[in-house]
């Protein structure tokens, strides 16, 4: 009984654009009590696999928090394998505003203590206690009303990109830091203020909003799922949005554009952009805002310490991070001090911060562009990337299928690299210039941009 999964994430990526069928990025959460989560979680992955549902999901005594990619034919399907258990019957499926059939490349679903790490202790207030749900026009309309208190439950690096105009943006890394920040600070606004919370899908409110009731505060609503379903209602109502800037999603996209207005700055240059980037270097992955500038020459690095580590031999990288933590334990996201452009940080109370990230647009984007633009050819794979050889900037391959030969279109592609177009006009095979290689054979060109181990060659067939 097959319960993980068997493909990496390059090879489901091409298997993806070989099926050449739309898929459909969605969110659900549900809050429920379930007596035996590992088997839950078995069941899902078994049901779940065999519609070639893809995605990151946590399970726990208390429900289930899921982000996944379906495929759009097996999406009824899919609706039907949450219909087998009473607690997810007509549950409400968050379909992303912008779809990317990349958006998740492998089902992993994780037995957790709780689906959010909020820090609560859930047997000392009733859980079920929730603050009033507002769909959009509501939610609107009480924004309007002088005495309402907009908070954003999400994370520093989710609000910097994209957040509700007026809207108090706590300077906090996880969401279990803010619930105290907010309690203590606003102690003084219980009974006279409208207390109105926001997240991204609805699931830290669902939970946030109990807790603020259980503290004494009178008036508490939320957004009902979060700004990925108030998205879907304005357009569809033809609603303004108060929303600007981008949502930040925690997927390959890493965010999905609700409005055309930039509202925050490369990290290292400066210029008005939302897109963030995790660091090249696999003993940093800082999560950052780069443009495509500052991304083209520093090589989707956030220093210049990490570009010049990830040009170091791979064994050199390993032997530097030995005995590290890496990762999100290195760095808090997007707060190194390698970052000049970062605004957070500031030690002003949150209702004096409630400005703190710009209302007014720094930029606009004129034409939404594709969160992934990827080459849309007939294409084959060939081989894998073995070595660049950075000065003399030549990479070196391993042919595993079918043969290259002198004037082939190829590709090159990886989840850093992204797709690179070449024409093939001189290569060494097996250290001797020929003009075909077969399987089995090593051969090494000329490549104008650094390579990477996770890299694989394709031959275009047509386009």
């Amino acid at each position: 009984m097959q319960l993980y999964n068997t493909l990496s994430a390059e090879e489901r990526a091409e298997l993806i654009d070989q099926a050449g069928k739309q898929r459909l990025t969605l969110s659900f959460y549900a809050y429920a009590k379930i007596e035996n989560p590992q088997q839950f979680r078995n069941e899902l992955f078994l049901a779940w696999d065999k519609l070639d549902a893809l995605g990151r999901i946590y399970v726990a005594h208390e429900g289930i928090n899921a982000q996944m990619s379906v495929p759009a034919d097996n999406f009824e399907a899919f609706r039907e394998t949450l219909e087998v258990y009473d607690f997810m019957k007509g549950i409400r499926l968050n379909v992303a505003v912008e779809q990317d059939d990349h958006s998740f490349l492998k089902l992993t679903i994780k037995v957790r203590h709780k689906i959010v790490a909020d820090g609560l202790n859930d047997e000392t207030f009733d859980v079920t206690n929730k603050g009033i749900h507002l769909k959009a026009k509501e939610f609107n309309q009480i924004l309007e009303d002088p005495n309402t208190i907009v908070v954003d439950f999400r994370n520093h690096y989710e609000s910097e990109i994209g957040h509700f105009k007026g809207a108090i943006t706590p300077d906090v890394e996880t969401f279990r830091e803010s619930l105290p920040i907010i309690n203590d600070q606003l102690q003084n606004h219980k009974e006279d203020k409208n207390l109105v919370m926001y997240c991204t899908g609805g699931i830290r409110c669902e939970k946030a909003s109990a807790y603020f009731k259980h503290q004494g505060f009178k008036n508490v609503y939320q957004l009902e799922g979060g700004i990925i379903q108030y998205a879907k209602q304005i357009k569809e109502e033809g609603l303004e949005s108060k929303f600007i800037g981008k949502n930040f999603v925690f997927d390959n996209r890493l965010g999905e554009r609700i409005t055309e207005d930039i509202v925050s700055q490369c990290h290292q240059c400066g210029k008005p952009c939302d897109n963030h980037t995790n660091c090249a270097n696999d003993g940093c992955h800082l999560l950052f805002i780069q443009c495509d500038e500052c991304k083209a020459a520093m090589e989707n690095c956030c220093s210049t310490e990490c570009l010049e580590t990830t040009h170091l031999p791979l064994a050199e990288q390993v032997k530097l991070r030995k005995g590290k933590q890496v990762g999100n334990k290195v760095f808090r996201k997007g707060k190194s001090e390698n970052l000049k452009f970062k605004h957070s940080g500031d030690s002003r109370t949150m209702l004096e911060q409630a400005k703190q990230l710009t209302d007014v647009a720094l930029d606009v984007v004129p034409k939404v562009k594709p969160i992934r633009e990827r080459v849309k050819v007939k294409k084959v794979l060939i081989g894998k990337a073995e070595h660049y050889f950075v000065k003399a900037q030549v990479g070196q391959f391993l042919i595993e299928n079918n043969e290259l030969k002198i004037g082939d279109k190829i590709i090159i592609s990886g989840p850093t690299t992204g797709n690179e177009e070449l024409i093939l006009e001189k290569m060494l095979v097996n250290g001797k210039e020929i003009e075909v290689a077969k399987q089995g054979d090593k051969v090494t060109f000329e490549v104008p941009f650094r390579i990477r181990l996770s890299d694989r060659l394709f031959k275009i067939i047509s386009k």
